[in-house]
């Protein structure tokens, strides 16, 4: 009899096993990310996130984006060729927030939830979208500049583009708290760069050129930045005119630690990367998402950058 009831308990533990095997080769989903990009280190960062996530949740992803950001087409085709492979959820950030609406449309007709990431689309169809909140991000850098240049005088802005959501949303949320708070600060200017450090620096140069007076720049990226960092050197102006940029690659860093940037809103890449991924599971499994998941933001400058809190969101 006890050995029987032995063989039975066994039974079950085995029966248990190969259950937990099947659910956890069930568990085993496809989730293509397609990003903006690989020129900024910032893509890099939230790549390491999501590769974390899937390592913890047992998850197959794949990473992967256009060599530009101004490469709308070709993001556009890898967006298609991830649908292709029929992928059990698919996340997004848009370049383009209105070009992908077909695509994500199709996704939608095929059953694959769509989790954007960094920056919507101008459509229902996302489950969620993580992202850090440009509009208050940008609206603080706002302030930042204000108090930096004494609450008057001219200041321009360099931005990445006009189309994805976070070039609207940080141009917009910088423009309209100037606007909005301080009246005797005017902006001068406000030029699209695609991100590149080479066409930022030739713009910002422009800028700097076309405005004596010009007391301060905002870079709503890494690269516009990167580009402002650039003009401002060249042209012998560290000192003179505030820079504030956005994101924190190495070079952004290394320019605060210099001096020639006052300070950047940092994003939390990483644990976007991470956050995306565990969206993307959740939407597969049927469980309910917020439409919106604030990814956060900080502030650093030279007297908070070795902030433990600060440090695991910069990427150098």
């Amino acid at each position: 009899m006890k050995s029987r009831k032995l063989l039975a308990i066994v039974g079950v533990v085995v029966l248990l096993f190969v259950a937990s095997v099947a659910y956890a080769a069930e568990k085993n989903y496809f989730i293509p990310m397609i990003s903006k990009g690989f020129q900024h280190q910032f893509w890099q960062a939230v790549k390491s996130g999501a590769e974390k996530a899937a390592k913890d949740y047992g998850v197959t992803i794949t990473f992967e984006g256009p060599e530009s950001e101004a490469m709308v087409d070709k993001q556009i085709d890898m967006l298609q060729a991830a649908l292709a492979k029929k992928p059990d959820a698919l996340c997004l950030a848009a370049l383009d927030a209105k070009a992908v609406i077909p695509y994500v449309e199709k996704a939608k007709e095929m059953g694959i939830p769509v989790i954007c990431f960094d920056s919507g689309v101008e459509s229902d169809i996302p489950v969620t979208t993580v992202a850090t909140d440009n509009l208050k991000a940008a609206a603080y850098a706002a302030d930042k500049m204000a108090e930096l240049i004494g609450g008057e005088g001219e200041v321009a802005l360099v931005v990445h583009d006009q189309t994805s959501r976070t070039g609207i949303e940080r141009r917009d949320g910088f423009v309209n708290r100037i606007k909005e708070a301080y009246p005797k600060i005017k902006i001068v200017d406000i030029q699209y760069g695609g991100g590149d450090h080479l066409k930022s620096t030739d713009l910002a140069k422009a800028i700097i050129q076309a405005h004596p007076n010009l007391k301060g720049i905002f870079g709503a990226n890494e690269g516009s930045a990167i580009g402002v960092i650039n003009a401002v050197k060249e042209l012998g102006k560290v000192g003179q005119i505030v820079v504030i940029g956005y994101d924190s690659g190495k070079q952004q860093i290394d320019a605060i630690l210099e001096g020639v940037m006052a300070g950047a809103i940092t994003q939390n890449p990483v644990g976007m990367g991470y956050m995306a991924v565990e969206a993307a599971i959740k939407a597969i499994e049927g469980k309910e998402l917020p439409k919106y998941i604030d990814s956060g933001f900080f502030w650093y400058d030279k007297t908070n950058i070795d902030d433990p809190q600060i440090r695991a969101c910069l990427y150098e």
